[in-house]
């Protein structure tokens, strides 16, 4: 093993750092572009990664997945922590596992906001329950609290919350919403990783969660995601929807085992039948294969080494592009974050006076390399996929945010060089 963990190590050193590692990049004005964000590797994460994959028993999810669910939820104040294959799928078996483990029926109510990534509600959709729409009020972009309160019926079984770009609504309003109307908070926590709420993590206030190892998002494992739960039992029931839908959870060499890892493997578990069955294909829900890669998990334990200082950076240079925007751009503001909130940013939410400022700052920027995305779908009842759930008209801000709302990155790699170019470019929006 040593021996082939030096052969690794000699052949990433003589290759060089990832090029898709942007912090170990010199960045040059006339060729480069400043993205919006990107994986922060280096090549610690490429040599766990192809150790993983070289040596490793199997290559779909094992040890290295293993360690890195209880490395993430050590980290992150968690009991019970399932990878899965994309965020996107995180949010698929979490509201998959919800509706089977509390019960939830068909044409059961989810409160959302129609403003954001359409992943927080194709799920809902996708497993028969219906989503809620509460439209945003335009100084957080958040879903606003008053009128989340009024939606609120005797068919509600949840709350989902999604951070803007980090950036969480007031968590003790909606945590009390929930505790006197006996439904769960539940987040998507893709673009908020490590953000607090009164001194206490954000996840902290969730009974479920998720979040997205996608390369733009705080750590990557190039795809993957993560579901969450102090719930053991709402985990075991995500796991077993992630895989196939097996009743057994038993992984890695413990499969190839005569009774496995619970010791009831070969056993007669099935209800009509007489023979003896295998406990590993025991079918308990009707589930998908979501199953990430066993390098995943290797690499997300290098990146999360460096979580702190991806934090740290990101609220700092949030700061830092703030302060260029409202230093030569005027017509143009940031959404502001709560008093009790300490956002650890995954952009710099900009909202224009003017749709006409909107479209001219955000093609000015792009023609100058500087990377720019909508606040997603802004309002997501004007997309064909989603037209049919809802009126769009109804929600005047959300399709505001469509307007007039566009973000830039505050990613950890932007250094001095980066800087020095955005103001370059800044300074000429104003001449």
């Amino acid at each position: 093993m040593s021996d082939v963990k030096q052969m690794i190590e000699e052949l990433v050193a003589a290759v060089g750092t990832p090029k898709y590692a942007y912090n170990c990049k010199e960045f040059n004005p006339e060729k480069d572009t400043v993205f919006y964000s990107g994986p922060y590797w280096d090549e610690k994460e490429v040599i766990a990664g192809v150790t993983a994959f070289l040596t490793g028993k199997w290559l779909v999810s094992g040890e290295q997945v293993a360690k890195f669910q209880w490395a993430f939820g050590h980290k992150f104040n968690v009991k019970h922590c399932h990878m899965v294959n994309s965020g996107s799928s995180a949010n698929l078996t979490m509201v998959a596992a919800l509706k089977k483990h509390l019960g939830w029926k068909d044409g059961d109510q989810v409160i959302v906001s129609p403003v954001g990534f359409p992943t927080t509600i194709a799920p809902l959709v996708q497993n028969g329950l219906a989503p809620v729409f509460v439209d945003i009020e335009m100084d957080t972009l958040n879903f606003d609290l008053d009128q989340v309160e009024k939606w609120i019926t005797d068919k509600t079984v949840a709350i989902f919350v999604s951070p803007v770009l980090g950036n969480p609504p007031h968590m003790d309003r909606i945590k009390d919403m929930c505790e006197r109307h006996g439904i769960r908070l539940i987040g998507d926590n893709c673009d908020s990783l490590g953000t607090k709420w009164d001194g206490k993590l954000l996840t902290d206030y969730y009974y479920a969660w998720t979040t997205s190892f996608y390369p733009a998002h705080h750590i990557s494992t190039g795809e993957g995601g993560m579901v969450c739960s102090n719930d053991e039992q709402l985990i075991n029931t995500a796991r077993s929807i992630s895989w196939w839908g097996r009743d057994c959870r038993c992984v890695g060499a413990a499969n190839l085992l005569a009774c496995g890892t619970c010791g009831n493997r070969f056993d007669k578990w099935l209800e009509g039948y007489n023979g003896i069955i295998d406990h590993k294909y025991l079918f308990t829900n009707m589930g998908y294969n979501l199953k990430p890669l066993d390098m995943q998990g290797a690499i997300g334990i290098e990146q999360l080494k460096k979580i702190d200082e991806i934090d740290v950076k990101r609220r700092l240079n949030f700061q830092r592009i703030k302060s260029l925007f409202y230093r030569y751009v005027p017509g143009v503001r940031v959404a502001s974050n709560l008093d009790l909130a300490d956002p650890s940013w995954f952009g710099v939410p900009l909202i224009t006076d003017t749709p006409e400022l909107k479209e001219k700052l955000q093609a000015f920027c792009e023609a100058n390399k500087i990377q720019t995305r909508n606040y997603f779908a802004g309002n997501i009842l004007l997309h064909p996929g989603y037209k049919h759930l809802d009126d769009a008209a109804k929600y005047p801000n959300a399709n505001k945010a469509l307007s007039n709302v566009f973000f830039v990155g505050c990613p950890p790699h932007y250094g001095e060089d980066v800087f020095a170019y955005y103001e370059r470019v800044m300074s000429k929006w104003q001449s």
